[in-house]
């Protein structure tokens, strides 16, 4: 695949976003190092992230900005989270290890986290922000906040952060 220049991600993408240009060069650069180095485990990973942007690419129809980028690892990190937690319950924790290994190489490619206390925080800053005030505004509230965290934070973890806010917000106002 020849080395292609990213679409623009918009002002609000990602803290430090100049880490993240070119994302998809620094996966490839990165499979050829596990190739010459004989990893098995980070080069099947790495391929399998290769095949899952591209199918991503012919799906949109244009080349993948780094925003798009990351949304298919997250994607994949998620599948892997569900595996582990299926072949664990199921008596292979092998199967689990291995999955989670895969995550470990996934979450590389991925923009620094935020910690509880800053989503908490983004999470009551939108709900001040949107003005809602019970779980009725949560889409509102979740609409708001979820360009501002870009790639940042696991779907469950926001929206755990969005209930706690405005069932915080419920209880100032009784």
């Amino acid at each position: 695949m020849p080395a292609r220049a990213p679409r623009s991600s918009g002002p609000d993408f990602l803290e430090g976003a100049a880490a993240f240009r070119m994302l998809i060069q620094r996966i490839e650069d990165e499979l050829k190092e596990a190739a010459k180095a004989r990893d098995k485990q980070r080069l099947g990973t790495l391929r399998m992230l290769k095949s899952a942007l591209q199918y991503r690419e012919i799906e949109v129809g244009n080349e993948l900005s780094d925003a798009e980028v990351v949304q298919v690892a997250q994607t994949l990190i998620k599948q892997r989270r569900d595996s582990a937690a299926q072949f664990r319950g199921g008596g292979r924790p092998e199967l689990a290890q291995n999955e989670e290994a895969e995550i470990g190489i996934l979450e590389s490619f991925l923009p620094r986290q935020l910690t509880d206390e800053e989503l908490a925080r983004l999470a009551q800053e939108a709900v001040e922000e949107t003005g809602a005030t019970d779980a009725k505004g949560m889409g509102a509230v979740m609409k708001a906040l979820m360009p501002k965290i870009a790639g940042r934070a696991e779907g469950k973890r926001v929206s755990d952060a969005v209930k706690a806010a405005l069932a915080a917000k419920s209880q100032k106002s009784i």
